[in-house]
């Protein structure tokens, strides 16, 4: 047998990689010039530090749900031509020649006293100003210098945050750690500047914990729902939000990155799409604030079937730390069918209250007085710290195995769900059961009886649950050629065999390359098959599948129709003619390439791209490739 075509759409070859010794790097770096221009930026930047050739734009920051300015950011620009071009080049060239604390001071300066002459002081907004870490490390670094810049500007310390880029490379972090608790310990806040594009990472957000952390412009750029960019900035602000830390999204210059912030939740944003940075403390009124709702569409629900706990979550207002036991026993009682209540503090779940458990602990007693005793308390006093919490795309089969995993105490208490960190609704033991056991149903009958192998609902059900969490993975559509023809030639009884052998081989192809929790086989029906993997093994298993179907291929023909290579049946008009020995042909699509939303879009595409398959002679893989 031939080995099987591969038409990737596109040829790509890798270019090849060399290895550089420091040596090569010694030969290949340019000599100075005999001017010494190190010397020359170095006076160049004494006299724009020392002569104050510098001032400072702003830009605004907006929080989509008051719909109003929440912040501004002081960003350094040059008075005249910058001698460096860039301002990021600018602030390289004092680092190397040890000028960074002097220019660092000066932008701030330049920052704070210009706000306050601005009047930000009598706005309802804070002031971010920009500090690099080598500044706060540096050992001619002057305690208070800042803090006597806010207070000749009039401004409150609580309402500057002091914001740390990541860019820089830290090389103390106790030094580093012991300068910002000096900040915040005078009543500043803390920002990551630039998360994600630098050298710190999560060490950085440990060490610093900051108030607010900004995503680095980067990951928008390209941010469609299956691209690795969205999941990153998802995982970001979930995190983020689950510790408590406000996040702010950079670079939004479109309504479609607009889009990707409020889809994670994402309240404050900074960018183009709202204004660019200028000379003045811009005001709200001169903004386009029009917002418009987050999509809520979960995407995972399939003719009347339950797959994500998002699907059947329903909300419930919460109560905070901060309110009185109670105005809970009064919910309770109005409330005969609320079981259980979560509890926020500030915005973030932190515990449960359980009707019988609070009214037995709290309002009874042990000796009778709970009501006397707990009168005053407030909710922070008496909730539960131990409760479930899911994400919204936790499937509930998933989520029935943690129920199984809880203590006997609290195994029938609600679950809460959280949407990018934060809190959604809650979900009640019996409803998800009710769920699981309408799942299991539903697919116990489609199950094909054949092959064994998963049918359509399961299909759609599995793809609808991964389009929903974002995950990268490919589609694999199975077709055998002229199927046919060969089921009229051979009989029901040979092509069943066929239908079988495929089904075996696909499952054995899963379990040899894609033991990851995506990868499975299905039968869509017929001599259609399915597999979804992950994308870096799809195309090993669709080789490994047709060279096992080509090695089986001497028991479905007879030796005169291997030998020659064809045989021959009654094609669709109803006239003999020749075929070619059974073959494979296979689509694939991937959600790398494609921007997919649905499970109707990955049947299209993966369609269009089998039948290109199947007008190619003998097993031929397709898949497409987005262009880099």
């Amino acid at each position: 047998m031939n080995p099987p075509k591969i038409d990737h759409r596109k040829n790509y070859r890798m270019p090849e990689l060399k290895l550089i010794s420091e040596k090569d790097i010694a030969l290949r770096t340019p000599a100075a010039p005999a001017n010494e221009p190190d010397t020359t930026n170095r006076n160049i930047l004494r006299q724009i530090i020392e002569k104050n050739q510098l001032t400072s734009y702003f830009q605004p920051i907006v929080s989509l749900k008051q719909e109003t300015i929440f912040a501004y950011e002081t960003l350094c620009r040059t008075v005249g031509p910058n001698p460096f071009e860039t301002i990021d080049n600018l602030f390289h060239q004092a680092r190397l020649h040890d000028l960074i604390v002097q220019l660092d001071m000066r932008c701030r300066e330049n920052g704070i006293h210009l706000a306050g002459r601005q009047g930000i002081a009598e706005r309802d907004a804070l002031l971010f100003v920009n500090i690099c870490p080598a500044s706060l490390a540096h050992p001619n670094r002057s305690d208070g210098t800042t803090e006597l810049l806010v207070k000749q500007s009039g401004i409150a310390k609580e309402n500057i945050v002091l914001e740390i880029t990541e860019q820089d490379a830290i090389s103390n972090y106790g030094l580093f750690r012991k300068a910002i608790d000096h900040y915040r310990n005078q009543g500043f806040r803390i920002a990551i500047d630039d998360f994600g594009a630098g050298y710190g990472g999560l060490k950085m957000l440990s060490v610093i914990e900051p108030d607010y952390v900004k995503i680095d412009q980067h990951f928008f750029r390209n941010h469609q729902k299956n691209h690795i960019n969205y999941n990153l900035i998802d995982a970001i602000a979930t995190a983020c939000h689950r510790i408590g830390i406000d996040v702010i999204a950079e670079g939004i210059e479109n309504e479609d990155d607009l889009q990707v912030c409020r889809e994670v939740e994402i309240d404050l944003i900074q960018g183009y799409h709202f204004a660019k940075p200028g000379p003045n403390l811009v005001e709200p009124h001169s903004l386009n604030l029009q917002t418009r709702p987050a999509r809520r569409i979960s995407g995972t629900k399939l003719f009347d079937e339950i797959i994500c706990i998002g699907d059947i979550c329903e909300h419930v207002l919460p109560a905070s730390v901060d309110d009185r036991v109670m105005e809970v026993l009064n919910r309770f009682n109005t409330t005969p069918k609320l079981v259980c209540i979560p509890v926020l503090c500030r915005g973030l779940l932190c515990g449960l209250i359980n009707r019988n458990r609070f009214m037995e602990n709290h309002m009874v007693g042990r000796n009778g007085y709970g009501l006397s005793l707990n009168y005053y308390k407030k909710v922070g006093d008496v909730l539960e710290e131990s409760f479930l919490q899911v994400p919204h795309y936790m499937s509930v089969e998933d989520v029935a195995r943690k129920i199984h995993l809880r203590h006997q105490l609290t195994v029938y208490d609600d679950i809460c769900v959280t949407r990018s960190g934060k809190y959604l609704g809650t979900v009640s033991v019996s409803a998800i059961l009710n769920a699981v056991t309408e799942n299991s149903m539903m697919l116990a009958k489609s199950a094909n009886p054949l092959t064994g192998l998963p049918g359509n609902e399961f299909i759609q059900r599995q793809i609808a649950h991964m389009l929903s969490q974002s995950l990268h993975f490919d589609v694999c559509y199975i077709d055998i050629d002229c199927f046919k023809p060969f089921n009229d030639r051979h009989g029901f009884e040979m092509g069943d065999r066929v239908i079988k052998k495929v089904g075996e081989i696909l499952v054995d192809a899963v379990q040899r390359w894609d033991k990851s929790s995506i990868g499975f086989a299905g039968h869509i029906g017929g001599d259609d098959f399915i597999v979804v993997s992950r994308p870096k093994h799809s195309i090993t298993i669709c080789e490994y599948i047709i060279d096992q179907f080509a090695q089986a291929g001497k028991i479905f023909h007879t030796q005169e129709e291997w030998r020659s290579g064809f045989y021959c049946s009654i094609d669709r008009q109803g006239k003999r003619d020749k075929f070619g020995l059974l073959s494979l042909s296979i689509g694939i699509v991937s959600t790398e390439i494609h921007h997919i939303a649905s499970f109707a879009e990955v049947s299209s595409l993966a369609s269009d791209l089998k039948k290109r398959a199947k007008k190619i002679d003998g097993s031929v893989i397709i898949r497409d490739r987005r262009d880099k």
